[in-house]
């Protein structure tokens, strides 16, 4: 076979085979070329909330291209996302009044920072500091790189990123010093916004920090007058168990950002909701208070209809009772490596579960990871290892059955791997 001319993202083409085409979706599988159906545990990067090609979505979409492309948004509105801006608002937490489109997770992060500088610059009040935790990862566009964690991922592009301030991650017993850091912050009188991950950080290692902590930030953020942006891209639609985590600090955000799971994971869409505050500080007679902020396919209608349908799904469809029983099945399995030392700080947060593969060398650029994520490819799994860190993070179609399955295999590809490394 030839080799593609394609680039794929996060590969070194120097080190990775040819990649196997997928010839069709289904449910939680991916179907490759030959016919390979490839248990799809992580959602396909944690898009996939249902399962793939949901016939609800799927009817949505082809009704909508039937009587929609891409329609300019800074002239025109349409139905579908006036629908979904209704519903977004609906079942966010209470506070979040208003709906700004743009198509991935990086532009609803970039969205909400610009929209928490642009409130404070339109007020006159000088703040331009954004708080951030370290080890998160808040996307790939310039400014988005800027909040996230610095290092092999973005150390050829460092003279174009701006400053953070950053805090400690809570490690067990050390809260107070994340919570002392955030208010010393805040006392400068500069900062606009902590930008959070809520309750777990995905691409850091898939580390899960209480809720009250969470509940605490926002405490000191409010009595400082500091906006909170909750980055909900990935923790949102269910996957800690709740909705969005933020519901469990019962807290709501002054803005919030969410993708991935809008449409089901079927077409690209994000949205970044923020309180009518932050709304009516732009809005204004003066046009150099307008949020100067587009692309090209905002609020995308067949997209739109896809986040529509997606919510009917919610409504109608036992979802939660679904989690439930992934939540239970993790569990379960996760009990097994309780003492068993080739496994370190098992994890759980709804329907992520996480563990850390005890290697000398760890990390994201660990070797054990790649050579893991190809044991699990020849076992009819996708399972992606962040360097030695193990976690699952299935569709909620799901079963018990295909859970333990991949259960199974981290047992039996941890132990391959660590007797080679011996």
């Amino acid at each position: 076979m030839n080799r593609s001319t394609i680039w794929h993202p996060f590969t070194q083409h120097a080190l990775e085979p040819p990649m196997r085409r997928i010839a069709s979706t289904d449910g939680a599988y991916l179907i490759d070329e030959d016919g390979n159906r490839i248990l799809d545990t992580i959602s396909s990067w944690w898009v996939i909330t249902h399962g793939h090609r949901h016939p609800k979505i799927m009817t949505a979409i082809r009704a909508a291209t039937e009587v929609y492309d891409q329609i300019i948004f800074a002239e025109f509105s349409h139905e579908p996302a006036e629908r979904l801006a209704e519903g977004l608002i609906e079942i966010a937490p209470p506070g979040l009044k208003h709906v700004f489109y743009s198509d991935s997770g990086s532009t609803s992060v970039e969205v909400a920072v610009k929209m928490a500088l642009g409130y404070f610059h339109n007020r006159g009040e000088p703040r331009d500091r954004i708080v951030v935790m370290e080890g998160s990862y808040h996307g790939d566009t310039i400014g988005t790189m800027s909040t996230g964690e610095r290092g092999v991922f973005n150390a050829a592009y460092e003279p174009l990123l701006f400053g953070v301030d950053r805090l400690p991650y809570p490690e067990a017993g050390g809260e107070q010093e994340t919570l002392d850091r955030f208010e010393a912050f805040c006392r400068t009188g500069r900062v606009a916004a902590l930008l959070i991950e809520p309750i777990v950080l995905g691409a850091g290692g898939m580390k899960i920090f209480g809720a009250h902590l969470l509940a605490t930030l926002k405490d000191i953020a409010e009595r400082y007058g500091c906006l909170v942006i909750a980055d909900e891209v990935m923790t949102g639609w269910g996957r800690t168990g709740t909705m969005f985590a933020c519901e469990q600090a019962s807290i709501t955000p002054d803005i919030l950002c969410t993708s991935k799971g809008l449409t089901g994971g079927a077409v690209p869409l994000a949205a970044t909701l923020a309180t009518a505050e932050i709304f009516d500080s732009h809005l204004s007679t003066d046009r150099r208070k307008t949020f100067f902020h587009s692309s090209s396919y905002t609020a995308n209608p067949i997209a739109c209809a896809a986040a529509v349908a997606n919510l009917d799904i919610w409504r109608i469809e036992p979802v939660f009772a679904r989690i439930q029983r992934i939540e239970t099945a993790h569990r379960r399995n996760l009990a097994r490596y309780a003492g068993d030392a080739r496994f370190a700080h098992s994890r759980q947060a709804g329907t992520i579960a996480a563990l850390d593969l005890v290697v000398p060398a760890a990390g994201y650029l660990a070797e054990a990871g790649p050579r893991m994520r190809r044991l699990f490819r020849e076992r009819g799994l996708l399972i992606r290892p962040l360097g030695n860190v193990l976690y699952l993070m299935p569709p909620y179609c799901v079963t018990e059955q295909e859970i333990d399955r991949a259960y199974d295999a981290i047992d039996e590809v941890a132990s391959i791997v660590l007797r080679d490394a011996a």
